[in-house]
């Protein structure tokens, strides 16, 4: 069976739980850093399917690595190889869906409540309402096609699906040892960032167990619904949601993409 091909971007941004789910499932992954190598796979179809994590950059940065990536996005939408991507992930498949990402009201950092669609908790196993990690400025519009999953107290589109494509807008891979990381490399951040959304290193720190324990249950769930589409014999025509045909554009624009960034190169 092809890897799972697992994009990270930041060493306090790492797979957590979702890895120890791969390895529980006895799925092959491989992990790629894109933004340290400069550079994404071109090639979807090489993988079982795609996760991208979060990063520290906008999905909006004019960056190489963020065009390959888009285009590697781009590919797996034509090839229906699924995608899971968090936060910037999820920014970066919503761009490549051809939806706009812009900036939030307000940042979105630390631990605040989310509320499912009824689509949602059939379809990815999601629970109705559940409280999720997040640390995000920006947002995304639900792309042609997709179906909004999530909301949420500090920002509207909190996540979509299509079809076997999912995106999260925040965390639930998240760990004991990666948010004390991230709080420790962010404290500078926190001090400086403001609004509703916000929360302080300490409160993010509160009660961390228990809002692990919630979260990782929630996750683990879902994670399951979204790998048993990895295996083989699934049919993606057993999902309700169809293929858009708007989609079918995908793949020559990727390929387009590709193009024009191999002739800057010379």
């Amino acid at each position: 069976m092809k890897p799972v091909a697992i994009l990270q971007h930041e060493a306090s941004q790492g797979p957590g739980i979702l890895l120890d789910h791969l390895r529980q499932q006895d799925l092959a992954y491989v992990l790629i850093d894109p933004c340290a190598e400069g550079s994404a796979p071109a090639h979807a179809r090489d993988y079982n399917g795609i996760i991208v994590l979060g990063s520290n950059h906008c999905a909006n940065e004019q960056l190489r690595w963020i065009e390959d990536e888009r285009c590697l996005l781009q590919n797996a939408l034509a090839c229906d190889v699924p995608v899971l991507g968090h936060c910037f992930g999820a920014q970066m498949l919503a761009r490549a869906m051809g939806a706009r990402v812009w900036r939030n009201p307000c940042p979105n950092i630390g631990w605040s409540s989310i509320w499912t669609t009824r689509e949602a908790q059939q379809q990815m196993h999601l629970p109705s309402q559940a409280t999720i990690f997040n640390w995000h400025y920006d947002t995304f519009e639900i792309p042609k096609g997709a179906s909004r999953t999530m909301v949420g107290t500090h920002c509207l589109n909190k996540g979509f699906r299509h079809g076997r494509h999912w995106a999260f807008q925040g965390h639930l891979e998240v760990t004991e040892q990666s948010i004390k990381q991230w709080c420790r490399t962010g404290h500078e951040e926190l001090l400086l960032a403001h609004g509703p959304g916000v929360q302080s290193e300490a409160q993010i720190l509160s009660q961390l167990p228990v809002h692990l324990g919630q979260l990782h249950a929630m996750a683990l769930r879902s994670y399951s619904a979204w790998t048993a589409q990895l295996r083989p014999g699934h049919s993606p025509h057993l999902l309700e949601q169809k293929t858009d045909p708007a989609l079918d554009y995908q793949s020559p624009l990727a390929r387009q993409t590709i193009a024009i960034l191999a002739q800057a190169t010379r």
